[in-house]
């Protein structure tokens, strides 16, 4: 692909240009944000001092980058050197001075790579920089300095993600994860993203040499016979359990070798009657040799989920004073509202952990655990249970509160309350509350953990039909399909949901074999779809863009080449072919044929209609002193303006509020991100808000920090549509109580106004 887009002249001249801004990168002082999260441990913690808390108020933005399409990029920005790494103008990684802005160079059109960021690693000698990342169940690997692809990683640059996780690769439907992995020596520790339907394939942990691409160990988080924890799982479960995996953010010791894992649920998420026992190693935190894969000790914070309780927050490492010496600890945020800490060594829980009986199940097959692990400290940081007294008095019409209250009243309640046919369960923080990806940080020498979370509850009923809001029967077979396929995460108006995006407006985001890829290959929550024909592919595209055209584009590169720059495009031949798996979405395949599988499969879908029938806080952050075991503040995270004029306070920011990032620095503050448009600075002791800054739109990236020269620059995505009020704020109309119309998305870049960089 390799020289498609420009003329060889201009390849040399652009070339030869990296090389000297490689050289000129490697020669200014600088702090960078060289991996996801700003570092193996992922705390997001900087030790950097020209910001504080008595001056940055003064922070000002000093240069954007346009991000020059309407793709929603949840992108963290990689800072190594004096050079920024960014993604933008449809897909294209793009290499920018981290001090002026300026292109260095663009590799364009790596349609389907992994949305929240890339890795980036470097020789002992900086003489090989590579960025790696995963892109359609691949790996690749691009040189950071010139922007090309290197064809020696792999099998010609290739790495295939459906191999060694221990299946058949043919029966793998996706496994790439939109979280990038994390960097150990010369190793790629990652996770996958294989999807929550049925027979959905097994979270093997692996770890890759980064020079080579080879795999160097596999962790089977579902064990195969002769592994410790078979046991926990029927005869023969490997075989057609899934998940179990690493979706989320990865933390190691170095100075250790040890690597954290957070583990999500087993498939199927809500029914587990085909995986009876206790599941190892699903929803756990898993302390692995970093070096070898090898176990060396395991917590399981959830026994047999029924309940989608993935963990996939990052690990905090933190150092805290218990009786009198210093203990190396290790704290993990929850999605059902938890935090457990451990000693990082040994696993041993700081404070006991109790085991608690929950209420059985009355489905057919199902055995529920009889006990779930309860931390007796910390408190939990969300609310965990819905009472008539959480409904919220601003956005509800009296019938509207009437409705709610009797169908709280005939619901059955509880973190470990059990699904059902007969009758409706309420679960909150509900399957996209708690915490999430992004939302832990932390000083590590100090003990303070932080929190972002979300409360917003989920109601689930199971059925023996697969989600769907409409049929093949429909007129228009686009409508069928979106029917069974689409509509109940995106709505019948395809207007979105707490869960999903709105899909108007989507063929100006998006073409239409970006979206063939997303439907295809599944992306984060949303499940794969790989049986769609192309026929009814582009029915289905017709029918959700009210008759874009959609013409499959027959070759390999990007479909049009952004200005700038541009040394090469579409990454390494062959890595943007979405190949088809098996049958996907919930249903799954079928069971291998000797396999004692249930009868009859039982499904439900998220549950996640209604945000905003909760009062608020709905969104949050906490912030704990672990020296202690204590809540030291909380505070709501995000204004909605909406909510904010009819009289509420503390309100916070529902719809994927929690989908935003943390920053620390030694100097005691506190940097969030928010859908809200905003990015705030906190005191770190108190939570009081120092500065504000504004965006063109919302985010739900992590933001990062790095200095250059002596000045020091914090970053943050902005691209993301406004959420207020009870609707969804993307084309309009506007008014003034929705504040700012959103801007252009960029990357946006702030420093001191007071400074000036020093060469």
């Amino acid at each position: 692909m390799i020289g498609r887009t420009c003329t060889a002249i201009a390849l040399t001249v652009l070339a030869l240009a990296a090389v000297a801004g490689r050289v000129h990168s490697q020669s200014r002082a600088s702090v960078g944000w060289t991996d996801y999260g700003g570092g193996p441990d992922s705390s997001k913690y900087v030790d950097l001092t020209q910001i504080t808390p008595a001056n940055v108020d003064t922070l000002r933005p000093v240069w954007t980058y346009p991000i020059g399409d309407n793709n929603v990029y949840q992108f963290n920005p990689i800072v190594a050197g004096s050079t920024m790494y960014v993604l933008a103008k449809n897909s294209s990684l793009v290499a920018l001075d981290a001090v002026t802005g300026k292109e260095q160079w663009i590799h364009a059109g790596l349609r389907g790579i992994t949305r929240r960021g890339i890795n980036y690693w470097e020789s002992a000698d900086h003489s090989d920089r590579r960025l790696i990342f995963q892109i359609n169940d691949y790996l690749q690997a691009i040189d950071a300095a010139t922007g090309k692809s290197i064809l020696t990683f792999g099998d010609e640059g290739l790495v295939d993600l459906r191999v060694g996780i221990g299946r058949d690769p043919a029966l793998v439907g996706r496994v790439q994860s939109n979280t990038p992995g994390r960097i150990y020596k010369n190793l790629l520790l990652l996770g996958s993203a294989p999807g929550e339907g049925y027979l959905s394939a097994p979270g093997t942990l692996r770890a890759y040499d980064v020079v080579t691409g080879r795999l160097v160990w596999a962790f089977h988080t579902i064990p195969q016979p002769g592994e410790e924890g078979y046991e926990t799982w029927p005869k023969d479960a490997w075989r057609y359990a899934g998940a179990a995996n690493t979706w989320g953010e990865i933390s190691v010791d170095v100075a250790r070798g040890i690597a954290y894992f957070p583990t999500g649920s087993p498939t199927y998420d809500y029914y587990g009657a085909d995986r009876i026992g206790s599941n190892l190693y699903a929803n756990s935190l898993l302390a692995l040799d970093a070096n070898t894969g090898k176990r060396l000790w395991h917590f399981q914070v959830v026994h047999h989920d029924l309940w989608d309780y993935d963990l996939t927050s990052a690990p905090q490492l933190i150092t805290v004073r218990r009786e009198g010496r210093s203990v190396d600890a290790v704290a993990q945020a929850t999605k059902h509202g938890f935090l457990f800490v451990f000693d990082r060594v040994t696993g041993q829980p700081l404070w006991p952990i109790e085991e608690r009986p929950i209420p059985k199940s009355n489905m057919p097959g199902e055995q529920t655990w009889p006990t779930q692990p309860f931390p007796t400290k910390p408190a939990p940081f969300a609310r965990q249970s819905m009472t008539e007294a959480d409904l919220t008095p601003y956005f509800l019409t009296p019938p509207e509160r009437a409705q709610w209250i009797a169908r709280l009243q005939r619901a059955k309640h509880g973190l470990f309350a059990p699904l059902s046919t007969e009758w409706e369960t309420v679960a909150v923080p509900g399957a996209n509350g708690g915490a999430n990806w992004g939302n832990t940080a932390a000083n590590p020498r100090s003990g303070l953990v932080y929190v972002i979370s979300e409360e917003v509850p989920s109601f689930y009923q199971l059925s023996d039909s697969p989600p769907q809001g409409g049929g093949a029967a429909a007129a228009a077979r686009g409508r069928g399909t979106y029917g069974q396929t689409c509509q109940t995460c995106h709505g019948a108006d395809r207007g979105g949901s707490a869960n999903a995006p709105t899909l108007a407006g989507v063929s100006s985001r998006v073409q239409f074999e970006d979206f063939r890829q997303v439907v295809l290959s599944g992306r984060g929550h949303m499940p794969a779809f790989p049986s769609i024909e192309d026929a009814e592919m582009r029915a289905l595209w017709q029918f959700i863009t009210g008759g874009a055209p959609a013409r499959p584009r027959t070759d390999v590169g990007p479909a049009s080449v952004p200005e700038g720059p541009v040394v090469a495009a579409g990454g390494v031949p062959g890595g943007l072919e979405v190949r088809r798996g098996p049958q996907g979405g919930p249903r799954g395949g079928p069971y291998p044929e000797d396999v004692d599988a249930p009868s009859v499969r039982y499904y439900t879908d998220y549950g996640l209609g209604f945000p905003y029938i909760m009062k608020g806080p709905l969104s949050q952050i906490t912030a704990y002193d672990l020296n202690t075991g204590t809540i030291l503040w909380q505070r709501a995270h995000g204004v909605d303006p909406i909510a904010t004029t009819l009289g509420a306070k503390d309100h916070g920011v529902p719809r994927g509020g929690n989908r935003t990032g943390m920053i620390v620095t030694s100097t005691g503050l506190l940097f969030a991100t928010s859908r809200d448009g905003k990015v705030r600075a906190r005191d770190a002791r108190t939570g009081d808000v120092l500065w504000t800054g504004d965006l063109p739109r919302g985010t739900e990236a992590l933001p990062a920090m790095y200095q250059v020269d002596g000045r020091q620059y914090l970053v943050v995505s902005s691209s993301t549509n406004l959420n207020f009020g009870k609707v969804t704020r993307e084309a309009g109309p506007w008014t003034d109580a929705d504040g700012p119309a959103p801007g252009p998305s960029a990357y946006i870049v702030f420093a001191l106004a007071e400074q000036r960089a020093t060469r």
